[in-house]
């Protein structure tokens, strides 16, 4: 569901999808919400004429390299968007044990079913890899899963940088889209000892899973910023699309993302900074480093 916790008011807001939400607004000020459509992906630079956009779709252009930069890289944005899994918290391990055991339940290659699982919500994973079965059956199946993934948080952990992020992120306009819902985002976050953003973008909240962009249009509605101004931190092949189709900056952690057109892509959290421009926007930086392949 679309949450935002404080102290105030909850009033209806439009969606980036124009439905109906609740969002809480600070200081217990009622106002109506600002809609978004969809719109295109939008480059925050135009393409060079001299090279193709990155694969994977993305007419966003590489950035000079990082490890080459002599100083940190800023972005500018008004709000950033953080996925969860793979992203703020290393939960690889407990997310395959429960995927293993469903592949091994209906005879299907575990790699692949993890492969195609990761970023996903699990109705989408399972329609995808048994096209033929009722999507009743799988919605059924998925939230047994969630409950499975809700109960095993045996090895979950921050991923390097994200507490320090998400303490710079506080007074910022930012927000959690996850396609876990919310008791498996609270256990999760909770585990590794992160803070929960105010605004949670969750399974609940969606009608689509990544790599639609329905979430991230959501959170830029409920932020008030237009798509365009949003920096996303994904890890996943279905979330980097969800970002991009969304005309959003995917900044890419862990391996894989480049390729996607995430740009940079990072090993981890650890050399990214925030701050605010004194304009009302922000600034994410990104130290010189090394980057994912």
């Amino acid at each position: 569901m679309v949450e935002k916790q404080s102290g105030s008011a909850r009033t209806p807001t439009t969606s980036g999808r124009g439905r109906s939400v609740t969002v809480d607004r600070p200081g217990g000020r009622a106002g109506p919400g600002t809609p978004r459509r969809p719109v295109p992906p939008h480059p925050f630079h135009p393409v060079p004429d001299d090279g193709p956009a990155p694969p994977g779709g993305s007419s966003v252009p590489q950035s000079p390299t990082v490890p080459g930069a002599s100083a940190p890289l800023a972005l500018p944005a008004r709000a950033v968007l953080l996925d969860m899994d793979g992203t703020l918290v290393d939960s690889g391990a407990a997310v395959e044990r429960v995927w293993r055991e469903w592949a091994r339940e209906h005879e299907l290659d575990p790699e692949r079913v993890i492969a195609v699982a990761h970023g996903r919500q699990g109705y989408s994973t399972m329609a995808e890899l048994l096209p033929d079965r009722p999507m009743e059956i799988n919605h059924a199946e998925n939230r047994r899963l969630l409950e499975l993934e809700t109960a095993d948080l045996d090895g979950v952990v921050a991923i390097p940088g994200a507490a320090a992020l998400l303490a710079a992120l506080e007074d910022l306009p930012h927000a959690l889209v996850t396609s876990a819902d919310v008791p498996l985002a609270t256990a999760r976050m909770g585990a590794a000892g992160l803070r929960v953003p105010d605004l949670r973008i969750t399974a609940e909240s969606v009608g689509a899973s990544k790599p639609d962009p329905e979430g991230f249009l959501k959170a830029a509605a409920a932020l008030g910023v237009e798509p365009t101004d949003c920096v996303v931190f994904e890890d996943s092949p279905a979330g980097v699309r969800a970002g991009l189709a969304a005309g959003m900056r995917v900044i890419g952690v862990g391996t894989g993302t480049a390729a996607l057109g995430a740009d940079p892509a990072l090993p981890d959290l650890t050399g990214v900074r925030v701050e605010p421009d004194g304009t009302g926007g922000l600034r994410v930086l990104i130290d010189p480093g090394p980057v994912a392949p």
